[in-house]
């Protein structure tokens, strides 16, 4: 634990400001923010799209938060971030952008996970960035589920636990914390916690087996950081209260039967599943009662500055102690001089040698390739035909959650496509007539994104299966289980995010520059269990 002799003369809101994490909007720091470090001295900032516009843009806002904190006399902050991979990253241009958890679920490899951590940690670390809100181990065993799916490595415990350790000690070892998350387990849900507040009705028993392994995993295996889930499980917590508002589920569970002892940070407390039942206020001091050591408010400065005055004065009209949040406080120091050690960052030209490099590339260039999933070939339409008319199927790319981010510059299938094949004609399915002349092409290419909640997509893929099912190939650029939407289709690829490395290594599996060697993460159906690949 940090020592109590560094905060010992501190006032009461600057202890307190140690345990909160805040969002801002900007590029530069807000005054809003400026004013939550020099008055409150937070513990620590967290960086969304919003905030970013270049690398070496990122760099200097770190530099300029870090120089605020110490100008202030206040300890340096954590600087966190949602950097998952694939469709879950705030950081894009000029740095290496990893595949997302279920395309490394399909690679099956502990070494990638590893790898491609450690890589995305040395670059984050390289742009003043010291705590990754990432990986998710959450078991993706609903299909229904709208904010986990790719999100998750797969929907088997064993494998979430195995890969999602390794990346957690893949950002430790760049000396980034790792946050492992949702804890207790947010893939059994279809309701969005941004939106709303999720139940999962499953006894203890089963949530030994499934949803509460892989984090017994982190823990022995030296988790920095857990972040709660905004769920309800009435086997845990009767009263109905969030887990992320639990006594029986932060401390009961968590703290004393697992015996974790690191930090404890809440999911976003503007979430709807607390904002509109409890109110970051109200959230925020039963978060602490319950255990948490750090409360996220990603968003609203009045909430920010609400939230944190509601814990002051819990503290000072007794409904918590001042040593409850002494006992929190210790532990977020203890992880900023584990991290921190007030070290200057480095400069900008320091930094950039070190990101996007060849070396780099090349690890997320490897591992996007192996998981490349040839899940069926039947009547071998693959390879795709090079002088063959060619028309590619491309959806409107439509978030399933507000956890994913869609940057128009990341093409389409279309344009990885165009150098391979002589005679390509590519279509957006909400365009006039997508379907014109469909008789006339040679082979069909349908690219969905997410055909199990899009409309559109599950329409055009069923209605070009019926017509020219022995003519056509779907690939999915998210979610495997759009395969269960058109299940007739001959020719079946998923790359698991179309983000513009899985989009060439799709390009190649279909053109016959790579061979497949991927497997299905999770279980498509009963025809399609989990590892099963037509290689």
């Amino acid at each position: 634990m940090g020592k109590q002799d560094e905060w010992e003369h501190w006032t009461l809101r600057e202890k307190v400001g140690q345990l909160f994490v805040f969002g801002f909007h900007g590029h530069e720091p807000s005054d809003g923010i400026r004013h939550l470090i020099e008055t409150y001295g937070i513990g620590g900032t967290i960086y969304f799209s919003r905030n970013v516009q270049s690398a070496k843009q990122v760099h200097g806002l770190s530099n300029s938060l870090m120089q605020l904190a110490q100008q202030a006399g206040k300890p340096n902050l954590l600087v966190a971030i949602d950097q998952e991979g694939g469709m879950v990253a705030r950081l894009v241009d000029g740095v290496t952008l990893m595949p997302g958890n279920m395309a490394l679920g399909a690679a099956g490899s502990k070494e990638g996970a590893g790898e491609t951590a450690r890589v995305c940690g040395e670059e984050l670390r390289l742009l003043g960035v010291n705590m990754n809100y990432a990986p998710c181990l959450d078991v993706n065993n609903n299909p229904d589920n709208p904010v986990i799916n790719v999100r998750s490595y797969s929907d088997r415990s064993d494998v979430v636990a195995e890969l999602g350790t390794a990346a957690m000690l893949g950002y430790q070892a760049a000396r980034v914390a790792a946050t492992v998350k949702h804890f207790p387990g947010h893939g059994d849900t279809a309701v969005d916690s941004h939106h709303a507040l999720p139940v999962i009705p499953h006894g203890r028993d089963r949530l030994d087996a499934i949803e509460l392994k892989p984090f017994r995993a982190a823990i022995a295996a030296g988790a920095a950081a857990i972040m709660t889930a905004h769920v309800v499980l009435p086997a845990l917590e009767p009263s109905g209260k969030p887990s992320t508002l639990s006594h029986n589920v932060l401390t009961g569970l968590l703290r004393e039967e697992l015996g974790y002892d690191g930090i404890i940070v809440t999911d976003c407390l503007e979430m709807d599943a607390i904002d509109r039942f409890y109110g970051p206020e109200k959230g925020a001091v039963e978060a602490i009662s319950a255990g948490a050591d750090m409360v996220l408010v990603s968003h609203t400065f009045e909430k920010q500055v609400a939230a944190l005055e509601a814990v002051v004065a819990a503290v000072e009209n007794g409904t918590l102690s001042e040593e409850r949040i002494e006992q929190s406080l210790a532990r977020v120091m203890k992880l900023k001089q584990e991290l921190i050690v007030d070290e200057p960052l480095a400069s900008w030209e320091h930094a950039a040698a070190g990101l996007a490099t060849e070396a780099n590339r090349a690890v997320a260039v490897k591992w996007s390739e192996a998981s490349a999933t040839l899940v069926k070939n039947e009547g071998e339409l693959l390879p795709l035909k090079r002088g063959a008319s060619t028309l590619v199927l491309w959806p409107d790319i439509k978030p399933v959650s507000v956890a994913d981010e869609i940057l128009s510059s990341d093409g389409t299938l279309g344009t990885h496509l165009e150098s391979r094949l002589d005679n390509l004609t590519e279509r957006s399915m909400s365009g006039n007539d997508p379907l014109a002349d469909l008789e006339s092409f040679e082979q069909i290419v349908v690219v969905t994104y997410d055909a199990t909640k899009h409309d559109l997509e599950a329409r055009i893929a069923q209605e070009v299966v019926a017509r020219a099912g022995n003519r056509t190939v779907a690939v999915s650029v998210r979610n495997p289980l759009d395969l269960n939407v058109y299940p007739q289709v001959p020719a079946y690829l998923a790359v698991y995010e179309c983000r513009p490395l899985a989009l060439a290594s799709a390009a190649k599996v279909l053109t016959g520059e790579l061979k497949a060697a991927g497997k299905l993460p999770l279980e498509l159906s009963a025809a399609y269990p989990f590892g099963y690949a037509d290689q």
